[in-house]
């Protein structure tokens, strides 16, 4: 295949696993992986995180679209997704999704005796997730743990051991993922009802998902909070987490605004919040450990 007909190609496949969206989970991987150092892990283990990371999501989104060919080709919303408009094939696919798993496997082989331990629990987790939909509304909350398990993740990667701290910042990143996922059901409420498609939104209405996504936002932080001062941070981390705060108010007074319209732009509006926290931790750990070191 020439580089011309290669770079579309590589860009379906990107465009078929939302890569961008990596920066959801991975930053958060990184943050567990800063606090339980209390400093720097060291690049084998950032590397190792990264692998295991991107494989774990490549698997998860891959199957998804396959799981969910025939609903996305119904959805109008969907129905231009590579799977269901022809430009990547489900066998395709599936080697995709191979690939990262095999790539998860190595690289929580390659980590410790725990992360080696709960691979098994973790592939249940990014294979279920698909089929949630189809028998509950509680499908939000099962997508925030599988996602929020990368913060634990990154914890264990460094110190092999699930502490508190770990168990909170899992809490907290699941919540969140939570939260902004009912936020984007919200412009499927009347397909999902239509098809049969378990969601908050298409259970409750639009005003009751609005404020269980708040709700599921402020659990969040408070989790956040509580994680913060587990590993004493300092201001800079706390000042992060205002802006955090900000941002997940920000999300919702545009939703409170015009609903589902602006639905798209308060979910887009997460892809800060990892950036934000791993910053203003990875800030602060160098300002104690400067201060230590003065």
């Amino acid at each position: 295949m020439s580089a011309s007909a290669l770079a579309p190609r590589l860009a379906a496949y990107f465009r078929l696993i939302r890569f961008q969206h990596t920066l959801f989970a991975l930053p958060f991987a990184y943050v567990g992986a800063l606090l339980a150092a209390e400093g720097w892990p060291g690049w084998a283990t950032l590397a190792w995180v990264t692998l295991a990371l991107v494989g774990a999501r490549t698997t998860a989104m891959a199957l998804n679209r396959v799981i969910d060919a025939r609903l996305d080709a119904l959805n109008p919303r969907t129905a231009a997704r590579e799977i269901p408009a022809g430009v990547i094939a489900p066998n395709a696919a599936l080697v995709l999704a191979l690939a990262g798993f095999v790539a998860f496997v190595v690289a929580g082989s390659a980590l410790n005796a725990l992360t080696l331990a709960l691979l098994p629990v973790a592939t249940a987790f990014l294979v279920l997730y698909p089929y949630t939909k189809r028998f509950t509304w509680g499908c939000h909350a099962f997508l925030g743990i599988t996602i929020g398990a990368a913060a634990a993740g990154g914890w264990i990667a460094f110190r092999g051991t699930f502490d508190p701290a770990a168990w909170w910042l899992w809490l907290a990143v699941a919540a969140w993922i939570a939260g902004f996922d009912v936020i984007y059901a919200l412009l499927d409420e009347r397909f999902d009802r239509e098809h049969g498609v378990h969601s908050v939104p298409a259970r409750f209405g639009a005003t009751r998902a609005r404020q269980l996504a708040a709700l599921a936002h402020a659990v969040a932080w408070i989790a956040f909070a509580v994680a913060a001062w587990v590993t004493g941070q300092g201001p800079i981390g706390w000042a992060g987490l205002g802006l955090v705060g900000a941002l997940f108010g920000y999300q919702h007074a545009l939703v409170a605004r015009r609903g589902a319209a602006e639905a798209l732009r308060a979910f887009d509006a997460n892809l800060w919040v990892g950036a934000l926290v791993l910053l203003s931790v990875a800030l602060d750990l160098a300002w104690r450990v400067g201060s230590v070191g003065g």
